[in-house]
């Protein structure tokens, strides 16, 4: 059961790092495109994803490095392994893209007051250049369950969103020539981009700060262990995630004092049971009777 469970893992992250290197050669191909191509039309809007796509490349690239980082075994240096590197790799991807999106606010708010002239022609062809390029790469990281490439899939899907939203401001711009429309287009992606970076640096930040994972109830796994046969109170309880995947829980269980070897193995398969069905893969459970006095009791 174990060991298919690994190889599953395993299978997972190959097919997450294919179809990250495929998204990062589209991105970095397409990005220098596209910035020659926001020169040449004038266009805020374009530049601002350019500017935003060659960060993407960058936190790709990087992602595929910490990502096959993450795989390595523990060693002596990090005794539960690499697992957290890949959210570093999260950490930097959406900082890259707090910082891109600030700078495209910046320099678009200057044209919303003086709009200026654009070529909407070149805008609509980059615009379904854009879909088609910023597609495959969706399509070709799409699998992925970490955390890691849960930030690159979202930069993708922005970047397609922001093409269509330049496709429609083209089309707008080429008909009725209402210059401002690229601004506020360059402003509305990157207000969309900020708030979907936050969201993911809050992921980030409560596994490197060691917070609960939001999805594990501690109250409700503490009153079912609790209810396990032989348990009779439970204290030193912690729960955290290594990458968002990966959660340990370490806990102390206090037992009656003439409990014996063999009631002491049934608790801990119980309890270890319990915890792998509510998602909790990695257990430390520290055996008491009530006769001793724990000094971590309240810890």
């Amino acid at each position: 059961m174990h060991t298919h469970h690994h190889h599953d893992h395993h299978h997972h992250h190959a097919e997450d790092s294919s179809g990250m290197i495929k998204a990062f050669w589209l991105n970095i191909v397409f990005s220098i495109i596209e910035l020659i191509g926001g020169v040449f039309t004038n266009s805020m809007a374009i530049i601002s994803d350019a500017i935003h796509d060659i960060g993407d490349a960058i936190a790709i690239g990087l992602a595929i490095v910490l990502e096959k980082f993450s795989q390595k075994q523990r060693d002596k240096n990090f005794s539960y392994g690499y697992r957290r590197f890949s959210t570093l790799s999260a950490f930097i991807t959406s900082t890259v893209l707090l910082i891109g999106s600030i700078w495209i606010v910046t320099s678009a708010i200057p044209r919303l007051i003086n709009p200026e002239e654009v070529n909407s022609e070149g805008m609509l062809i980059l615009a379904v250049v854009g879909i088609i390029f910023n597609g495959a790469a969706v399509l070709n990281i799409k699998k992925g369950p970490s955390l890691n490439s849960k930030a690159v899939r979202l930069h993708l899907m922005e970047d397609v969103l922001g093409w269509v939203a330049v496709l429609i401001g083209g089309t707008l711009i080429y008909f009725f020539n209402w210059l401002i429309i690229d601004p506020i287009l360059s402003i509305a992606i990157a207000v969309y981009i900020l708030i979907n970076a936050f969201v993911n640096l809050k992921s980030v930040f409560t596994i490197f700060l060691q917070g609960v994972p939001h999805e594990l109830n501690l109250k409700e796994i503490e009153r079912e262990i609790k209810q396990i046969e032989g348990i009779k109170e439970i204290h030193d309880m912690h729960l955290w995630s290594m990458d968002g995947n990966f959660n340990v829980l370490t806990l102390h269980a206090v037992v009656n004092e003439d409990s014996n070897p063999e009631k002491v193995k049934c608790i801990k398969k119980d309890a270890r049971s319990l915890l792998k069905s509510k998602g909790v893969q990695h257990l430390t459970i520290e055996i008491e009777t009530n006769a001793e006095e724990c000094e971590l009791q309240n810890c």
